[in-house]
């Protein structure tokens, strides 16, 4: 993994994890299905690979229509908020 700077990745990560989506303009924005990742590498590195590639790893294009993820501040996995909402679906 010598190949990544780590620092700047984080600092990558920073200036972009705040971005207005008022500010951004879909045709400007990484499709996707276009960001090539190497699935035979180890996570870490295919996240790095990610991290690396998109113009900015929170905001990207999925069959044209723009998607922002965000992550909470907590303890909780995807897993557990999913299984959450699945329960209170089917009650």
């Amino acid at each position: 993994m010598n190949k990544y700077n780590i620092k700047e990745l984080a600092e990558k990560l920073e200036r972009c994890r705040n971005v207005n989506l008022d500010d951004v303009k879909l045709e400007e924005v990484d499709e996707i299905t276009d960001i090539k990742i190497d699935r035979r590498k180890p996570s870490e590195e295919r996240i790095l690979d990610f991290i690396m590639k998109a113009k900015n790893p929170y905001i990207f294009k999925v069959n044209g229509k723009l998607v922002r993820i965000k992550f909470s501040d907590t303890d909780k996995t995807a897993d557990d908020c999913l299984t959450k909402v699945l329960e209170n679906l089917y009650r």
